[in-house]
């Protein structure tokens, strides 16, 4: 029976190896958009925080598609890329 059900401490390593591969993941998402809606926002006349709320919607799609990826296959990564 232990056979078909890996230990606790895989669980816990797979869970927390996922879950830093998430957070980069959306924290650089977040990043990358907000240096790129801040380039724009001067011309366009757009406020930081709007510039901030748009980066922080990018981000939020991040979030979404690494959970989406997790419930698609059983790996470590955030990744919807077969393999990774």
């Amino acid at each position: 029976m232990s056979d078909l059900f890996p230990s606790g401490e895989t669980v816990v390593k797979t869970a927390a190896t996922y879950g830093r591969d998430l957070a980069e993941r959306v924290l650089s998402t977040f990043l990358q958009a907000f240096v790129g809606a801040l380039v724009i926002s001067t011309p366009l006349d757009v406020s930081m925080w709007q510039t901030a709320a748009m980066a922080g919607v990018a981000a939020a799609v991040s979030l979404v598609k690494g959970l989406a990826a997790r419930v698609r296959s059983v790996t470590n990564s955030a990744s919807l890329a077969r393999g990774v």
